[in-house]
């Protein structure tokens, strides 16, 4: 497939090049002034100006419109294409009706070896290419995929539905530098940390529990770390509490007990009896280590002297 050149510059045609990349061609240019190369194309453009494009030597009359160039270069496809031609002497419309059956119709499917290796997402969300591991979102795990380098990219095309689309393009790396993108990753923190599982409840009193809201599920989840005691009694007097004041209330205060690190029996209907009475809270501190309540030794600084 060749293209001309304008101006020493390749001209390329944007459903040229679709189509090249459909099938799997590469679209090369010619040689500027070099008819050798580019007889075909050299040879239509001379046929257009002797006999489609105006000028004194055919004394053709300007179109009035575009419209009327196309309906003049239908008519004269269809003029040259049923004179015999000057070496086979046969109209082109006769054989091409003869070739028909010896053609293969252009395929539907695009030529795949053109897009790349195939390579198969594993269930960590990666392929291997080159030795290196890079990622994809979770949806393409176990599904087939094309990879192949253009420049400095990998280029990753997927297939579903019978059409192909472009999945990621990441920046080629080197052996045991993987590319890993916190995006294809959503359900976990960023940075490579640990994952956040989902809470799956196993009976009705749990699944209650996390109904109340993010509160209740930070609370559970701070509860379970620390290894607290009788979650399950603490967590049927929560909603108990609930239904006396309202699921909302409640799981506020256990968001608030989940930060503070509040965890011992009385502390929630503490919390509920402060917010009853103070209406909106103030900062919050939790209890840590560096904290004391004992007096400083500083006042013995100055014994002695």
């Amino acid at each position: 497939m060749t293209v001309d050149r304008v101006a020493g510059l390749a001209v390329r045609h944007p459903l040229m090049v679709a189509a090249g990349r459909h099938y799997g061609l590469s679209v090369e240019t010619c040689v500027a002034y070099d008819p050798e190369t580019k007889g075909g194309s050299e040879a239509s453009v001379r046929i257009a100006k002797a006999d489609l494009v105006p000028t004194s030597a055919n004394l053709l009359e300007d179109y009035g419109d575009f419209a009327s160039l196309v309906v003049a270069c239908g008519a004269f496809e269809e003029h040259v294409n049923a004179r015999p031609h000057t070496e086979t002497r046969r109209p082109p419309t006769e054989m091409l009706a003869a070739e028909r059956a010896h053609l293969h119709p252009v395929p539907a499917e695009p030529f795949l070896t053109a897009l790349g290796e195939v390579r198969t997402v594993r269930d960590d969300q990666t392929i291997r290419f080159g030795s290196v591991r890079y990622s994809l979102p979770k949806a393409w795990v176990g599904h087939q995929v094309f990879c192949r380098a253009y420049g400095e990219e990998l280029v990753v095309v997927g297939r579903r539905d019978g059409e192909l689309s472009e999945i990621r393009r990441h920046r080629l790396s080197t052996p045991g530098h993987p590319v890993v993108l916190d995006e294809d990753y959503p359900d976990y923190p960023p940075g490579g940390g640990p994952k956040i599982r989902e809470l799956l409840p196993k009976d009705e009193n749990e699944a209650a529990f996390l109904a109340l809201g993010d509160g209740a599920e930070r609370w559970l989840r701070e509860a379970c770390a620390t290894g607290i005691s009788r979650i399950r009694s603490k967590m049927a007097q929560a909603l108990e509490l609930a239904a006396l004041v309202g699921s909302e209330r409640v799981d506020r205060a256990l968001g608030m007990a989940a930060f503070a690190g509040r965890f011992s029996d009385g502390d929630l209907a503490s919390i509920l009896e402060h917010l009853e009475q103070a209406g909106a809270t103030g900062e919050l501190v939790r209890a840590e280590e560096s904290y004391f309540v004992q007096p400083g030794t500083s006042a013995w600084e100055e014994f002695g002297r």
